[in-house]
């Protein structure tokens, strides 16, 4: 499938604005792990994702990582193209979760564009809305949500993701995905293993109650 199929506004583009982004955008393959953007004065560019999947997070001052999104095939990263939105400055890391294909639109390329086209600048702003929405419902999380309700809420979201139970992930990765430590994610996945509700083995978690997750996370 060529690019266009995966702009959903590229009909709305005219024959000229389409013209500039085709001969503008360039494509890459990130191999899973790499870091694309890191931090509020780096420029990548806007990311469109063919396939694969890419990880947005923040880290505190004492260098704890959480996620504040994902992104899966045919989303769109603004925020790898700071530059681009001087009102927003945002400290976002975003690196490779699983090897992915995508293109890099340059962001002054977009910008012009998004200026002088309607269908553009209310596309933007629907997707800045969606991620804002995403970075208010993690703080409520962290604000409201006890840790147990959180790892099993993650561990049933990961396992969706996955398309399966076995999940191959470390208590290092739930803990950077999350913002908490290593050792308090052990210790809660030992709880819902005494609980039977997760199987443990070593770079394993297996999800064996789904149904008592669920209730957990929705209690």
């Amino acid at each position: 499938m060529e690019f266009k199929e995966y702009f959903p506004i590229w009909d709305k583009l005219t024959s000229a604005q389409q013209e500039k982004v085709s001969n503008s955008i360039t494509r890459r393959v990130i191999k899973k792990g790499v870091v694309i953007h890191n931090g509020s004065m780096d420029c990548a560019g806007l990311l469109l994702i063919r396939s694969g999947q890419l990880r947005a997070y923040i880290l505190s001052d004492e260098g704890r990582e959480i996620t504040i999104y994902r992104l899966f095939d045919m989303d769109i990263c603004l925020f790898s193209a700071s530059c681009m939105m001087n009102s927003l400055q945002f400290d976002i890391t975003i690196e490779a979760e699983k090897d992915t294909d995508l293109w890099v639109i340059p962001p002054e390329v977009y910008k012009e564009i998004m200026q002088s086209s309607a269908p553009v600048a209310n596309y933007t702003n629907e997707i800045m809305a969606a991620r804002l929405s995403e970075v208010m419902w993690l703080i409520e999380q962290i604000m409201w949500k006890s840790m147990d309700k959180r790892v099993a809420a993650f561990l049933l979201e990961e396992a969706s993701i996955e398309g399966t139970d076995r999940l191959k992930i470390t208590h290092e990765t739930i803990a950077n995905h999350l913002g908490s430590h290593r050792e308090v994610i052990t210790r809660m996945l030992r709880y819902f293993q005494s609980e039977g509700m997760v199987k443990l083995a070593r770079g394993i978690v297996e999800l064996t109650d789904g149904a008592k997750l669920r209730a957990l996370r929705d209690a």
